[in-house]
C-alpha cells in the first residue's frame, strides 16, 4: 500500500496525457491529519527545477497538507512561466482539497525543458482527476504514476509498535547524491514534532539515498518528502523512529540501485577501517564514479588495480601500499600488491561486493553503485528522441 499504509493518508495516480504511452503520470498524496507535519530535503544542484523552488518555500514552516507529483516533464529551465505552473498546480490542489496552496508541495520528473502551456493544462487536469480519485488504497497507483524510465514501481513499508512508515520512490537514472537523489514521498502516522521529523529525515537520507551513486549525475528535480500526521496517537522514541526511517530509506535505495538504467551488476562498496566516516565516504565514492572500474565489472574483470588508482585520487588518510581489497569474498590485493589469483573471483552474479580495507582507523561507510554498460549508454543517448 506504499504511502497509504499508515493511517490517515490518501493517494491516487492517473493518466493525464503527459506520457505518449498513455500510462499514469500524475499522482497526489494527501495528509488527512490530525497533524500536518512536513519535512523535505532537496537536490543541492544549483540548477533547480521550478517545483523545487516552489517546494522549498512551502516546507519552510514545516506544515504540509499534500504533495502533487507528475512524470512526463521536469518543468525545469522553463522560466517564470514554469514557476507559475507550479504555483497554479498548488492553487488547484488547494482549492479542491480546501487547504492553502502554500501547504502543497509540487514535484516533477522527466525531460528538462518540458513545461509549456500544453504541459500546464495536462498537469492541472491531472491534479483534479487525481484528487477526485483519492483513496486509502491509492498508494500503488501513485507509485506507478511517478515512474519515468523505471521498469518497476518502488515501495516500502516499515511497522513498529502501533505506528507505521510507508514510502514510494522513482528513479533509474541521474542517481547521484545531493541530500536526495530522486523523487520520494514518505508518510507516517507516528506523532512527530516538526524538528524531530526534519532531523530524522536528514539522518536517514544522509545514510541511504545520499550514498547511492549509480552514475555520478545529479538531477535538477530531486526531492525526498516526509509527512507525519500523528493518527496513531503514538509518539515513538526519536532514535527508534530515525532507525525505522533509515531502514525504509535503505530498502528504497536498494530498489533504486537494482533498477538503474542498463545496469547488469549492483555493486556494494564497503570501505573499512578509515580514519573518519568522511574519508570512508570519499574513498567509496571515488570508486563508484570511476568509469574504468565500472566498465571492468561489466566485463566480469576483477581489475583491483583500478580500485587502488581510484582511491589514490582522494584526500583520505591511508597508505596506498598497505590497502587490502576483496571482490566477492576473494582478497585480490594485500598490502597494495597482488594476493589471490583473479580466476578465483566470480563476478557473474548481479550482486557484486567490493571491500576496501584502509587500515587507518575504525570508521566505515558503504556506497551503492552499478556497472557501466552498453545499455546505459544507448538508453541515455536516445532519451529525448
Amino acid at each position: 500500500m506504499s504511502v497509504t499504509a499508515p493511517a490517515g493518508f490518501e493517494a491516487a495516480g492517473v493518466a493525464a496525457g503527459l506520457k505518449s504511452t498513455g500510462k499514469p503520470d500524475v499522482a497526489v498524496v494527501v495528509n488527512r491529519g490530525p497533524r500536518k507535519v512536513g519535512a523535505a530535503v532537496f537536490t543541492s544542484n544549483r540548477a533547480k527545477a521550478n517545483p523545487i523552488i516552489w517546494s522549498q518555500q512551502v516546507v519552510a514552516d514545516r506544515v504540509v497538507e499534500a504533495v502533487v507529483l507528475n512524470s512526463g516533464g521536469a518543468n525545469c529551465f522553463t522560466g517564470s512561466f514554469g514557476f507559475q505552473t507550479a504555483h497554479q498546480t498548488a492553487e488547484k490542489a488547494g482549492e479542491l482539497l480546501g487547504v492553502s496552496a502554500g501547504d502543497v508541495l509540487i514535484c516533477s520528473t522527466g525531460l528538462i525543458g518540458v513545461g509549456d502551456e500544453v504541459f500546464r493544462g495536462k498537469v492541472l487536469d491531472g491534479t483534479a482527476q487525481a484528487i477526485a480519485a483519492l483513496s486509502a488504497d491509492g498508494g500503488q497507483a501513485a507509485a506507478e504514476a511517478i515512474m519515468t524510465t523505471d521498469s518497476v514501481s518502488k515501495t516500502a513499508v516499515v511497522s513498529r509498535n502501533g505506528w507505521t512508515i510507508g514510502g514510494m520512490a522513482k528513479g533509474a537514472g541521474m542517481l547521484a547524491p545531493g541530500l536526495a537523489t530522486m523523487l520520494v514521498v514518505i508518510t507516517t502516522d507516528a506523532v512527530l514534532e516538526p524538528l524531530q521529523a526534519d532531523e530524522a529525515l536528514r539522518r536517514a537520507t544522509g545514510q541511504t539515498f545520499d550514498r547511492l551513486d549509480s552514475d555520478g549525475c545529479m538531477s535538477t528535480n530531486d526531492q525526498v518528502t516526509l509527512l507525519a500526521n500523528g493518527a496513531s496517537e503514538i509518539a515513538p522514541d526519536p532514535d527508534d523512529f530515525a532507525d525505522a526511517l533509515t531502514e525504509l530509506c535503505l530498502e528504497l535505495a536498494v530498489k533504486l540501485q537494482g533498477d538503474a538504467e542498463g545496469a547488469s551488476h549492483d555493486i556494494t562498496i564497503e570501505v573499512q577501517h578509515a580514519a573518519s566516516e568522511k574519508d570512508a565516504v570519499e574513498v567509496g565514492r571515488s570508486v563508484a564514479r570511476n568509469n574504468l572500474f565500472k566498465a571492468a565489472i561489466f566485463g566480469n574483470d576483477p581489475n583491483w588495480g583500478r580500485v587502488l588508482a581510484a582511491i589514490g585520487t582522494t584526500g583520505a588518510q591511508f597508505d596506498p601500499y598497505d590497502v587490502d581489497v576483496w571482490m566477492n569474498g576473494v582478497r585480490v590485493c594485500s598490502e597494495g600488491g597482488p594476493d589471490r589469483p583473479r580466476e578465483e573471483v566470480d563476478l557473474t552474479p548481479r550482486a557484486t561486493h567490493l571491500v576496501i580495507d584502509l587500515k587507518s582507523g575504525d570508521a566505515t561507510a558503504t556506497i551503492l553503485t552499478n556497472d557501466l554498460t552498453h545499455d546505459y549508454v544507448h538508453e541515455n543517448s536516445a532519451y529525448a528522441s
